[in-house]
């Protein structure tokens, strides 16, 4: 079962987030902004298959957060879909150049968010 870590400083967009994935048959972990999230990911022995990234966070912003995963090697399998409001082109170029996988815009539909991650999953190798 592939699994996705959350990471976004709003938690009913993290509950709506992780209700969507986990009823597609994904298992969720959640962290709160991209500190808690370099955190969390250092302390895994199974890294998660994606990872959900908002943009606009406290402490560490979604696009430094994964311009610092996509410097570590030991990341390099996992697919990062940035879920945020931030629309404009270049948000969107900053992210990609970043190193995300995918781009969903809030609100988002549900069915495109599950089907947006399992994209990036399978295009960066995983399950």
């Amino acid at each position: 079962m592939p699994n996705v870590l959350v990471v976004d400083d709003t938690g009913s967009i993290r509950l709506l987030i992780r209700t969507n994935l986990e009823l597609a048959g994904y298992e969720v972990e959640e962290s709160i902004d991209g500190e808690s999230c370099l955190e969390h990911l250092a302390g895994l022995e199974v890294l998660p298959d994606a990872i959900t990234m908002d943009v606009m966070m406290p402490r560490l912003d979604g696009v430094s957060t994964v311009a610092r995963i996509r410097k570590d090697a030991r990341y390099d399998g996992v697919a990062i879909v940035m879920v945020t409001t931030q629309n404009h082109p270049s948000d969107i170029a900053r992210a990609t150049e970043a190193g995300v996988d995918a781009y969903v815009l809030k609100p988002f539909d549900p069915d495109e968010l599950v089907e947006t991650v399992g994209r990036a999953i399978e295009e960066r190798g995983g399950r």
